[in-house]
């Protein structure tokens, strides 16, 4: 079609990284300005509300820009004395600095599904046996250049997830748009996670945290209570964020036994990280699995839901 009929269609993402000061330009319907990168002087003043509405009918319209929520990415980020998170990859799960990566990994989250019960201990024992293989994959790796090498074993980011969520919601008949859909998604992603850093953390004690662990620790123990204290589903109480996020959906949750796993998965993280550091500066990611979700026979991809069921 006339989106790829263009050099920029053919080879790239485009994104716009907005600001927490834009967006309450946007719910203030204030004026914005666009600044210059060569001299840093003003181009143009335009609304926010204006800006905004052009770059959501955009996103409508061509499936471009994506967005990148700039405060709340390094409000989260394991490792800002690294420095600021700037972009991502082209898919967008992995946000860090820059000239680093990540090696990926997924899970099948239906194959978790017997007997109309999820298996979380199974769950649990993948996410463990996974992020040892992850770590074990950051020296085995090619990297495309020397630097990325050199920060990919500095800081040994990665990127275990899961696919094929809307698979398991529809086979437990769940709407993918339901609090109990939310509810099950959020605890899922919390258990893997804190699963994953507890694991990071315990490989740590046996082999060192990643070289870039002293400067960032007092950093990462911070994300890590936040992490915590989300899945204990708290509404208040975090540390060094403007935007709280949305915690854990305990009531909601169709499956108990998973909140409880969350909570004692972010327990255990911090207790040992804070004993042992982690080994990893990050742990989990939720990619696309456009093309490995097709290999693994996922009805769906990542966190999306069933497209054109008709």
């Amino acid at each position: 079609s006339e989106a790829y009929a263009s050099v920029s269609g053919q080879n790239s993402n485009n994104s716009v990284r907005v600001t927490d000061a834009f967006l309450r330009a946007v719910r203030e319907d204030k004026d914005w300005e666009l600044i210059r990168r060569t001299d840093g002087k003003v181009a143009k003043t335009v609304k926010a509300r204006e800006l905004w509405a052009q770059v959501g009918h955009a996103a409508w319209a061509c499936a471009d820009p994506g967005i990148q929520f700039h405060d709340t990415v390094n409000a989260w980020h394991t490792c800002p004395g690294a420095g600021r998170t700037r972009g991502s990859n082209p898919c967008s799960e992995y946000m860090s600095p820059n000239d680093t990566a990540c090696n990926l990994a997924s899970m099948n989250l239906l194959t978790f599904y017997r007997n109309g019960k999820f298996d979380a201990e199974g769950y649990v024992h993948a996410t463990r046996l996974w992020t040892v293989t992850l770590e074990i994959s950051v020296l085995m790796a090619q990297f495309p250049s020397k630097e990325i090498a050199q920060r990919s074993y500095d800081f040994r980011t990665l990127g275990l997830g899961y696919a094929n969520i809307g698979g398991l919601l529809m086979n437990m008949g769940l709407g993918y748009d339901s609090p109990e859909g939310r509810a099950l998604c959020g605890a899922l992603t919390a258990v893997m996670t804190g699963v994953s850093y507890a694991t990071s953390a315990e490989m740590a004690g046996e082999l060192g945290a990643f070289p870039g662990y002293a400067k960032n620790a007092a950093h990462m123990l911070r994300v890590i209570r936040n992490h915590r204290n989300a899945a204990y589903g708290n509404a208040a109480g975090y540390e060094g964020l403007d935007v709280r996020p949305v915690p854990l959906d305990h009531v909601n949750c169709p499956d108990q036994s998973l909140v409880g796993l969350a909570k004692s998965a972010w327990d255990e993280a911090l207790a040992l990280g804070e004993k042992h550091g982690f080994r990893n500066a990050q742990a989990t990611v939720i990619a696309p699995t456009g093309t490995i979700g097709l290999v693994m026979d996922c009805d769906t991809t990542g966190i999306e839901t069933d497209f054109a069921l008709v």
